[in-house]
């Protein structure tokens, strides 16, 4: 092809993520916004792993499709990555489903969600596409599995985990060879496969696909025009290619990036409550599991003009202290404590409460003499003097929306609720 081998591929790609995913599991988290944009560590949104890792990886041509209660997810597109321009040969595009090819009003599927943006792709002429899922918390080199693409000839390449085989029933599994081309894929398998050199593990699917453009295109058209088809990667366009072609899988371990701070690849789905509360409050550790400092390689996100945080009151009893904890920007601890907690941007806690184990989304305000253990506040949520959340499991459970973990989710609506004299 005269390529230069040394030429990094990533600048002949293009990353598209899928970021039109409701999450119900995380309950009332997602009533307005799509889990993608839910928030994450302090500052970001979910999102912005997978965009952080594109462009880190060297990617500049950059597509998001949306579609469930999207409002949130696009504000924040617009304000935290407007930053690519066409005058260097970058771009990033928000596509919602908008009935371009069909009177269908949304994505019937994964793979439909890109099917029906052919023609905006085209005008970019990438030669790779690097499919991406939108709702993970993970840092990767897309480049290392872009150059494992190329270097195999696949038809596709596979982004895949190494998970306790009993544990990978609820993702797509791949049946690998000693080389790791796939030779079956099977939707949340009951008795999933094998990894042939690790008998207890095996290699689950990150959602994540690299093609060249032409290929995927005609998989998309044909998959298309096939009837019954569900239009999804996982369950249709994969397993064909699987049956049909080179399919290959590309282990994370090998391209995940991880600082000196870091022991182990980082990846979660933080798709429920309970895993969401822990990949939050595992930042306050010492040495966190996710490293988030790392500037090497950082995780870009929409950077508000706030002012600094600031803890006020010295007294005994009421003094405003922060111990193994995150406090964003523009958050005031006024003569309160926390305690391996997480403050959000623009987040009041006023005196003589205490927070522990808490994640506090931007804008909330905790009033006198509350105190909070083990929670997720919702955005701008408004507690009133005096409650007291995480110490009577019975009570919360009927205030409140408490998980199986014993993590209580508190939303405005569940706060207006409330009987007070």
């Amino acid at each position: 092809m005269g390529r230069n081998r040394e030429q990094p591929l990533a600048r002949d790609a293009m990353a598209y993520v899928l970021a039109g995913g409701r999450g119900s599991r995380l309950k009332e988290l997602t009533d307005r916004r799509a889990k993608p944009a839910v928030y994450f560590g302090g500052k970001s949104r979910i999102i912005d792993f997978a965009l952080s890792n594109a462009l880190n990886s060297g990617i500049r041509r950059i597509g998001v499709a949306t579609q469930y209660k999207a409002h949130s997810l696009i504000r924040h597109l617009q304000q935290g990555w407007n930053f690519l321009h066409p005058e260097r040969n970058e771009s990033f595009d928000i596509l919602p489903a908008s009935q371009r090819v069909s009177e269908h009003q949304w994505y019937e599927g994964t793979a439909d969600a890109v099917f029906q943006n052919i023609d905006i792709i085209e005008d970019y002429h990438p030669e790779f596409m690097v499919v991406l899922a939108g709702d993970h918390v993970y840092k990767m080199d897309y480049e290392l599995m872009l150059r494992q693409h190329v270097d195999q000839n696949a038809d596709v390449t596979v982004g895949c985990l190494e998970v306790p085989r009993m544990e990978a029933t609820g993702f797509g599994v791949m049946h690998v060879d000693g080389e790791d081309r796939i030779s079956a894929f099977v939707e949340k398998p009951a008795d999933p496969p094998a990894m042939p050199d690790k008998p207890d593990m095996a290699l689950a699917s990150m959602g994540i696909y690299v093609f060249r453009t032409k290929f995927l295109f005609d998989q998309l058209r044909r998959d298309a025009a096939t009837a019954g088809s569900s239009r999804d990667f996982g369950k249709d366009i994969i397993p064909y290619i699987v049956s049909h072609g080179k399919a290959v899988a590309h282990r994370f371990s090998t391209s995940c990036v991880k600082s000196r701070f870091e022991d182990k690849a980082y990846w979660r789905d933080v798709g429920t409550i309970d895993a969401y509360w822990e990949a939050n409050i595992d930042l306050t550790d010492v040495v966190p599991e996710l490293d988030l400092y790392d500037r090497e390689w950082p995780i870009w996100t929409y950077a508000e003009v706030r002012p600094p945080a600031k803890f006020v009151h010295d007294e005994e009893g009421r003094r405003g202290s922060a111990v193994s904890s995150l406090v964003s920007g523009d958050c005031i601890v006024s003569g309160a404590s926390l305690r391996r907690s997480l403050l959000f941007t623009g987040v009041r806690v006023n005196s003589f409460s205490s927070l522990e184990e808490a994640v506090v989304m931007p804008d909330c305000i905790v009033s006198r003499n509350v105190n909070l253990r083990k929670v997720v506040l919702d955005r701008g949520v408004e507690v009133p003097e005096g409650l007291t959340v995480g110490f009577d499991p019975a009570l919360d459970a009927r205030r409140f929306r408490r998980s199986e973990g014993g993590v209580c989710l508190i939303t405005q609506e569940m706060i207006d609720r409330l009987p007070y004299s």
